[in-house]
């Protein structure tokens, strides 16, 4: 890994150290609730990292004067932005906690499938990650057989560190490293619903993987429900080397005619979309806006999009799952 990037990348964020105000979230326990959303309420927003800390500055974000707080399993916290105390305790929400279907591993023969991953090389045909945005592919349930998620198979595209040699394979990659979260929902009536489990999920992504990054997600117990399986990507912010969110700013002002502009900063690997899937099966939502309503990835929902006038409307994920056979 190239250690300028990072030297640089703390550089930038000497500024935000300097005049931020740290808190940490921590569960009823002591626990620390990691990766929680910190949303301003304008359709931007942080997250918190693994250990429950987010970093907010009035430099930064000098028109923020509350802070509305989201945890999987914890009731959403609404607080100001004056004087943010250095811990909050966040309660929990029982019954959503025991709504988490848990399941004992299966026994008994079983035979692998999987479903191929579809990629490209094209850096126009990418979507440009935000931490707005989560991107949520769906998977039926064709049989009634018990099945268990084994693996991911992740489309990225990698940039080249000169714009024209972008749609090379071969050309030397700009040093990064991104932390993507991984969710499981069930199928509500057409749409992301519940979660299938509160395990934090998460890979961290550099300029050294290969086009499909292989995630092994075994351990974490997913079973697909009978109405199918929406699996999600979401990026969170560049790491540092030790896998760390950096408190990076996650938008730019931009000066217009009309005014300032809140425009998102866009993380790399880039996500390769695609028109050779016949189905539309890809659903976004925005994380600090609407609600975090999820909507079909299609031309009624998206108005504006270069990737859904070219025909692009699917993130082709892949994945691979134990089917066992029924006794």
């Amino acid at each position: 890994m190239n250690t300028n990037y990072y030297f640089v990348l703390a550089l930038c964020c000497l500024p935000f150290w300097s005049f931020s105000q740290n808190t940490t979230l921590i569960s009823e326990n002591q626990d620390p609730i990691s990766y929680a959303s910190i949303s301003f309420g304008n359709g931007n927003g942080i997250f918190a990292d693994d250990n429950g800390k987010f970093y907010f500055t009035k430099k930064l974000y000098s028109d923020i004067d509350t802070l509305y707080i989201s945890a999987l399993g914890y009731k959403d916290f609404k607080i100001p932005t004056q004087n943010l105390p250095s811990t909050l305790v966040l309660e929990s929400e029982i019954d959503k906690l025991q709504e988490v279907i848990v399941k004992s591993k299966p026994t008994g023969p079983f035979k692998i499938k999987e479903i191929d991953p579809t990629t490209h090389e094209d850096y126009y045909q990418c979507w440009l990650p935000t931490i707005e945005s989560e991107i949520a592919v769906f998977f039926p349930n064709e049989t009634q057989q018990t099945k268990r998620l084994t693996k991911l198979y992740l489309p990225i595209k990698v940039e080249a560190k000169t714009w024209r040699k972008r749609k090379r394979a071969n050309t030397e990659k700009r040093p990064f490293s991104t932390l993507f979260r991984v969710q499981f929902y069930e199928n509500n009536n057409g749409l992301p619903g519940d979660v299938l489990t509160y395990d934090k999920v998460v890979f961290i992504a550099t300029e050294e993987h290969e086009k499909i990054y292989e995630l092994d997600i075994k351990a974490h117990d997913i079973f697909v429900p009978k109405s199918g399986v929406f699996v999600s990507i979401q990026v969170l912010g560049y790491t540092d080397d030790k896998g760390k969110l950096l408190p990076n700013k996650k938008y730019q002002e931009v000066k217009t005619k009309r005014g300032v502009v809140k425009v998102s900063t866009t993380f790399r690997p880039l996500l390769p979309f695609t028109d050779a899937i016949s189905t539309k099966q890809t659903y976004v939502k925005r994380i600090f806006l609407n609600g975090g309503k999820w909507v079909l990835y299609d031309k009624e929902n998206i108005k504006k999009s270069n990737l859904l006038a070219s025909g692009l409307n699917n993130y082709g994920m892949g994945l691979e799952m134990e089917v066992y056979s029924k006794k």
